[in-house]
């Protein structure tokens, strides 16, 4: 690394990288100072020119390999995305004994015990603060800030789109694919929203998270997932009644018997913080063992949020050449694998929307089954009947039970000829 100047190469000039450039040129006597030496890009990978952004005197190549390989960078910033060519990217600068700045969550839930290992046998640094809830600073948060803490619980919505989607039809009681075309055409969701509406997303996240939180490799298929697609705005007026709001949050939980990593829709008391984080922000609650619990909020994309932690990365790098200490928190081969516990073993309170055909006796036979298998019953909602209509919605809210009892309930209870195969269930977490 230079003495005088820490010489930086951008890969990927979207939303995020265009950013990245302007903060470390628009504010470049701030950072530097606060870095203790020049910041200087000096090389732009991009398939594409942008005339409207000036790159000031840095080399620009259409092929980004060149960037790894230019003796004249000390640190590459990788803003691609995607799991293909950034793997391959990263691979070469570590090789080339460039530091590594990434804001891409795949990438380091996939491939991040390999990358850890390499860049830790090169003796190089490997930045990824923007991977997860873009511009809150929650990786340094767990790995620096919270060290002396005993991790036991991370939980958060970590998808802004997931959660701009819920507000939305909460809020103004609007259609989800409405929502969803509302949230396509503001860049809050991809031309393909798959990865933001099942939870892929936010799986990848909770997977990097749970890592640093305890002390276990990066294990990309973990969490169990349960997309947005499927609430209504039914079941969200119902939780609304009941004092709750739903929310599409990730949970990672460490147990004796193992760990618990989730990501789904999630009724929480309306009182709670988690509960009045609205539109696409980010939040975070973390509970540690001497500080207890701590709620990060803030933006959770977005091209300046994201490139404001990219570029904390990069100021890291220039004032620790020697490194930050390990990127998890651990060296990569202290990483202890703990066991996962089946979605079927993690119990929950429950949500329960039933509609059944008003007559005598069903409700005590639906109570019966619950009470058979041991599920007790918090609170109950039965509407009357509208004009001319045979059936009625009945919602529940349970006590504490796995979800395998659950759901077997729940199959016991559809079968009688008096209930509708149609059922919302969806957990409840209170965090008390």
């Amino acid at each position: 690394m230079s003495d005088e100047a820490l010489r930086i190469g951008v890969c990927g000039v979207g939303t995020v990288g265009l950013a990245t450039i302007d903060i470390l040129h628009q504010q470049s006597a701030m950072v530097s100072a606060r870095a203790g030496k020049d910041l200087k890009v000096t090389h732009v990978g991009a398939r594409r020119d942008h005339a409207e952004h000036d790159y000031g005197d840095a080399r620009v190549s259409r092929d980004v390999m060149d960037v790894a390989r230019d003796p004249e960078v000390d640190v590459l910033v990788e803003l691609i995305g995607g799991t293909g060519v950034a793997y391959d990217l990263i691979k070469l600068a570590i090789e080339q004994g460039k530091h590594i700045v990434t804001a891409n969550k795949a990438l380091i839930a996939e491939h991040g015990n390999e990358l850890f290992a390499l860049a830790e046998a090169a003796g190089v640094q490997l930045g990824f603060e923007a991977s997860v809830a873009g511009g809150i600073p929650i990786i340094k948060a767990l790995r620096e800030s919270m060290a002396a803490n005993e991790v036991k619980q991370v939980a958060g919505i970590i998808n802004g789109t997931g959660n701009f989607i819920l507000t939305e039809m909460s809020s103004k009681g609007r259609a989800f694919d409405d929502v969803l075309a509302e949230a396509q055409a503001l860049g809050y969701a991809e031309a393909d929203p798959t990865f933001d509406i099942d939870g892929t997303d936010a799986a990848h996240k909770l997977v990097i998270l749970a890592s640093l939180a305890f002390g276990i490799p990066l294990n990309i298929d973990g969490p169990v997932k349960q997309g947005i697609n499927t609430v209504t705005p039914t079941d969200l007026n119902y939780a609304a009644e009941l004092g709750y709001r739903v929310k599409h949050l990730g949970i990672a939980r460490q147990s004796e018997t193992g760990v618990e990593l989730r990501v789904h829709p999630t009724l929480i008391p309306e009182q709670k913080q988690l509960a009045t984080v609205d539109g696409v922000l980010n939040a975070v609650m973390i509970s540690g063992s001497a500080v207890g619990e701590v709620v990060l909020v803030g933006p959770g994309a977005g091209g300046p949020a994201t490139a404001s932690s990219v570029c904390a990365d990069i100021i890291d790098v220039a004032r620790h050449s020697h490194g930050t200490g390990p990127a998890m928190g651990l060296p990569a081969n202290k990483l202890s694998a703990q066991p996962l516990i089946p979605s079927g073993e993690i119990a929950s309170e429950w949500y329960v929307r039933l509609t059944v055909v008003d007559r005598p006796g069903v409700m005590s036979d639906i109570t019966q089954v619950l009470a058979d298998r041991g599920i007790s019953i918090e609170s109950l909602v039965q509407k009357a009947p509208e004009a001319g209509q045979s059936e009625v919605p009945i919602v529940l809210l349970t006590h504490m039970a796995a979800e395998s009892v659950i759901t077997g309930a729940v199959d016991e209870i559809t079968a009688f000829e008096e209930v509708r195969a149609e059922v919302a269930l969806l957990r409840v977490e209170t965090f008390e």
